[in-house]
């Protein structure tokens, strides 16, 4: 028998300037991390979003320069959920007032969608299912 499957706990993502992105994500999250630290391999910075820990890491040994592509094997996009899509309708609100350039909002079958990027094109998503 398998047990419950967990909830995610934490997102890290990598970025190549953590002097550009920290107040980037300072700015879209609207407050300070919970967690400012070098570990010596990596600095990371984090912030609790709705009980999930969302951190950037910046590595003393990069292994490219090259921007973030979801073309690439690993990370698509991480999302973060609205409740509706008259949330989403605040986000769009939110990142246009921040200078944050976003694909305004998708409709689809299966929900709404509104697409952005971090410094590192990082594809980053808030998304509020159908109904």
């Amino acid at each position: 028998r398998m047990p419950e499957f967990p909830a995610i706990t934490h997102v890290a993502l990598t970025v190549s300037n953590l002097g550009r992105s920290r107040p980037w994500y300072k700015q879209l999250f609207g407050s300070d991390p919970v967690i400012d630290e070098d570990t010596g391999p990596f600095h990371h910075v984090v912030w609790l979003m709705g009980g999930t820990l969302v951190a950037i890491n910046q590595f003393t040994d990069p292994k490219s320069t090259e921007p973030f592509d979801e073309r690439r094997p690993g990370l698509d996009h991480l999302a973060f959920a609205c409740t509706n899509r008259s949330e989403l309708e605040e986000w769009e609100r939110h990142l246009n007032k921040l200078g944050v350039a976003n694909g305004g909002i998708v409709d689809a079958p299966y929900g709404s969608v509104l697409s952005f990027r971090d410094p590192d094109n990082i594809a980053l998503e808030f998304f509020a299912p159908r109904g």
